[in-house]
């Protein structure tokens, strides 16, 4: 089938890329000329399928058979509303618009009202994969209405790998499932990040961290495929020392901890998982310097002053 797709970055290029190679359609579009240029490298390698580049929002459309499908991969929030404004004056009653980004679920519910009242469906499609999802493929979890979501299902099992792809819910279901699995990754990157220092650390052992990783992932309860890249990554650099260790967040574990609370679910792994992220961008901690006083002052405990 024929699609538009709105973000031909990092995401949104693999995907355009692995629907060509299914022999998809693609009209994209991406501010960046850059990213253009690269979906015509890839229209060129394609020999089953034909991609396209438009110069705007209503050439993309005016390019695309009736009813449309338009897939956005553009950052979460004010982007997404800035791109659906923009579409709107080109799109029909019927067309469909497919979020595939980390939006939070409560403005996909809104973005869906929305759009339903000028006769839109609005699909949400949780993707997980990353830059391994050209490949092996992207694991989507699709919210929306059953008629919307089967006309587009094409899509989506092109994407895919066998049984990557499942319909949870109405629409702002995708993203809510997306939010929750993108929760537990924080978790489960916890986990491994504090059982790997300590193996780092320990001081009665010189531990080979890529043989540790590579053993588990043979038979061991904690082998995965975040363990699989753990062991690609120590491969190069066990001690990972060109690595600083500051992690950024998408927002999803803030989104998962908030809906905890919102519904009374005891949630303290993944809560103290994104406050283990908040600490690492602090080179030094206004919180622990206040500690380091206080235990000074009530016991006169020892304490190491700047240099």
């Amino acid at each position: 089938m024929r699609l538009g797709m709105v973000g031909l970055g990092r995401m949104g290029g693999n995907m355009t890329l692995r629907l060509l190679r299914a022999g998809h359609e693609v009209v994209g579009y991406d501010r960046d000329p850059d990213a253009m240029g690269r979906l015509g490298d890839e229209a060129r390698g394609s020999a089953r399928a034909a991609a396209t580049g438009a110069k705007d929002l209503a050439a993309l459309c005016a390019a695309l058979p009736a009813p449309r499908v338009v897939w956005l991969m553009v950052p979460a929030g004010k982007p997404v509303d800035d791109t659906i404004a923009a579409l709107l004056p080109h799109l029909e009653r019927g067309d469909v618009v497919i979020d595939g980004g980390n939006s939070n679920f409560h403005d996909t519910l809104r973005r869906g009202e929305e759009l339903r009242t000028k006769g839109i469906d609005f699909v949400d499609c949780g993707t997980s994969g990353g830059v391994w999802g050209l490949e092996n493929g992207y694991c989507l979890m699709v919210g929306g209405d059953d008629a919307a979501v089967g006309r587009c299902e094409p899509i989506f099992l092109a994407l895919a790998p066998e049984n990557g792809y499942a319909h949870v819910g109405p629409t702002g279901a995708g993203h809510y499932v997306k939010m929750v699995h993108n929760g537990i990754e924080y978790g489960m990157l916890q986990a491994y990040a504090e059982g790997y220092e300590i193996l780092h650390e320990s001081k009665l052992f010189d531990l080979d961290l890529h043989k540790v990783a590579a053993v588990w992932n043979h038979g061991s309860v904690v082998r995965s495929w975040l363990n699989e890249l753990a062991e690609r990554a120590f491969a190069g650099d066990p001690a990972l020392t060109d690595l600083r260790g500051y992690v950024e967040d998408s927002g999803e574990g803030r989104w998962t901890v908030q809906e905890a609370i919102d519904i009374d679910v005891p949630a303290p792994v993944i809560t103290l998982s994104l406050l283990a992220r908040l600490r690492s961008r602090q080179s030094e901690s206004f919180g622990a310097k206040v500690i380091a006083a206080l235990r000074h002052e009530f016991g006169g405990h020892a304490v190491r002053t700047e240099k």
